[in-house]
């Protein structure tokens, strides 16, 4: 599911995690847990809105009560030529909230 920073402002609702996604180190994008519901960082078209770097989406979300905020990565390890398919956990760094 999706949410827009105007739906997220006008409600003004607790957010218990943001996940900062890296996509392949060029962009990043912002997966928001909200009551148990995970939601995408969207535009008022539905299109997920990318940012150049995860310090660009914790300015972004700056008046949003956010509790705790990861960066994450998906391992490429499991892409390696010759090496059988496998699930690999992403890497998740922990960054400092913005209200610690």
């Amino acid at each position: 599911m999706r949410i827009t920073l105007a739906d997220l402002q006008k409600h003004r609702r607790k957010v218990a995690l943001l996940d900062i996604i890296s996509l392949e180190g060029q962009r990043y994008m912002a997966r928001l847990l909200i009551s148990d519901q995970q939601l995408l960082l969207s535009d008022a078209k539905g299109q997920t809105c990318l940012f150049r770097s995860a310090w660009e989406i914790q300015d972004t979300l700056k008046d949003i009560d956010i509790e705790r905020t990861d960066v994450v990565h998906a391992s490429a390890y499991h892409e390696m030529v010759g090496m059988a398919p496998a699930e690999i956990e992403p890497m998740r760094i922990s960054v400092q909230g913005q209200r610690s």
